[in-house]
């Protein structure tokens, strides 16, 4: 991270930290789930501020006219929570719903406890190897309990373990910690079966000139969890170099990369790839 980036998430944190709790980040995530699985959007305007950000795959829009509109069967989900920069990030995975999604929801919190940006990544046929019900299939072989207490890494090991993958991205020399095993589960795919007891993650190859833009991170001692906001460029080949929003999660074990959920959205159907990445209808771009 950035000196400058750094410096704002500690100025930040001081003033965050002195009010969040994790009881107060649980009970919102709560709310969300919940209101997403009856589509009762209301329950989260009245969560948000009244000058509230919110997005879905980086496009503002009113919460009213976004996916918590809709009644979700929610067949699996996770949160973590950081009383730091109080922020929250859920994983949702709905395979049995009627129309399958993957959703990815980060919500930060002001001093009076009410939500002052919630960006959420909407994924379902089309996007980067969606497949909602491999999605669910791989989550549920993997153990993302808390970490007992006396073998918790800090604050800054889960970041930087996380953010040493895409340091890589742009220069070969970065060592990602990559534990063994390792496993990497995009969009419903996973690269467990290249080794199942191993590091896949390794396997399974990286990029060494790519630049990722705009991370932001939410960070979980308790689950030994980071997820990574970002902007990955040439995701979706229609839009060229065009960063696309992506999550990635990391779960970080004794300072090593265990496992890494990703969540990223493109503009086209199957991204670009002419077919190479399987959808079974037509894109809707969401606006």
């Amino acid at each position: 991270m950035a000196r400058s980036s750094l410096f704002g998430l500690l100025f930040f944190s001081a003033s965050a930290s002195a009010h969040c709790t994790r009881e107060l980040l649980i009970e919102a995530t709560d709310k969300y789930v919940a209101a997403q699985t009856s589509g009762a959007f209301g329950d989260i305007v009245e969560l948000a501020a009244s000058n509230v950000t919110y997005t879905e795959n980086e496009v503002p829009k009113a919460i009213s006219e976004g996916v918590l509109t809709e009644s979700i069967k929610i067949d699996h989900n996770r949160s973590i929570f950081d009383t730091v920069q109080c922020a929250t990030f859920t994983e949702i995975i709905a395979a049995t719903n009627p129309h399958q999604y993957v959703i990815g929801t980060r919500m930060l919190f002001n001093s009076e406890h009410k939500i002052s940006l919630m960006e959420s990544i909407v994924t379902d046929d089309g996007d980067w190897a969606f497949n909602a019900t491999g999605y669910l299939y791989w989550n549920s072989l993997e153990n993302w309990d808390p970490i007992p207490e006396d073998k918790r890494d800090t604050y800054e090991v889960i970041q930087v373990s996380g953010n040493a993958y895409f340091e890589r991205f742009q220069n070969e020399s970065v060592v990602v910690p990559f534990g063994v095993p390792c496993s990497r589960l995009e969009g419903g795919a996973s690269t467990a079966p290249l080794n199942m007891t191993g590091d896949s993650c390794t396997l399974a190859g990286l990029p060494s000139t790519l630049v990722v833009t705009n991370r932001r991170f939410v960070v979980d001692e308790v689950m030994g969890v980071v997820d990574i906001y970002l902007g990955f460029p040439g995701l979706d080949r229609s839009q060229g170099q065009t960063p696309m929003p992506d999550s990635h999660m990391f779960r970080i074990e004794e300072g090593k990369i265990r496992y890494i959920h990703t969540v990223s959205s493109c503009v086209e159907a199957g991204c670009g790839f002419n077919g190479t990445i399987p959808t079974s209808r037509v894109r809707r771009i969401r606006q």
